[in-house]
């Protein structure tokens, strides 16, 4: 199979290297190593300084902290997310941050029920 790296000059698209070179902004690998190393309540100060639209989203869950969206995000805010130690859980549909904490393996029912939840900006109001 013989590959390009030229454009398709009739419709204008891009092959796969030249998208994911110009659409995927880079990650700070090392901010999000130490980032996920951060216990509960750095991070929730972190984000309220550096990241005040997301902390006005963060859910605290037990030690972990989950960030949800309606629609699927622009790659900017993957990248924010990503750096501050944030992964993504397909099957909760939710950005999850461990805060410092391991776990053995994906609960089949939801953590909420075990360990509770709140939001951590009305936690703030109080």
């Amino acid at each position: 199979m013989k590959t390009t790296t030229r454009q398709n000059t009739k419709t204008g698209l891009k092959n796969r290297t030249q998208q994911s070179s110009t659409e995927r902004p880079q990650i700070d690998l090392q901010k999000r190593s130490a980032n996920r190393e951060l216990n509960t309540d750095a991070l929730l100060a972190l984000m309220r300084r550096e990241a005040p639209g997301f902390f006005d989203r963060a859910e605290v869950i037990g030690k972990w902290v989950w960030i949800q969206f309606e629609q699927k995000q622009p790659s900017e805010v993957t990248r924010v997310l990503a750096e501050l130690g944030f992964h993504w859980n397909s099957i909760r549909q939710a950005w999850q941050h461990p805060c410092g904490t391991s776990r053995d393996a994906t609960s089949p029912t939801d953590p909420r029920s075990k360990y509770g939840s709140y939001f951590a900006a009305d936690a703030q109001a109080a």
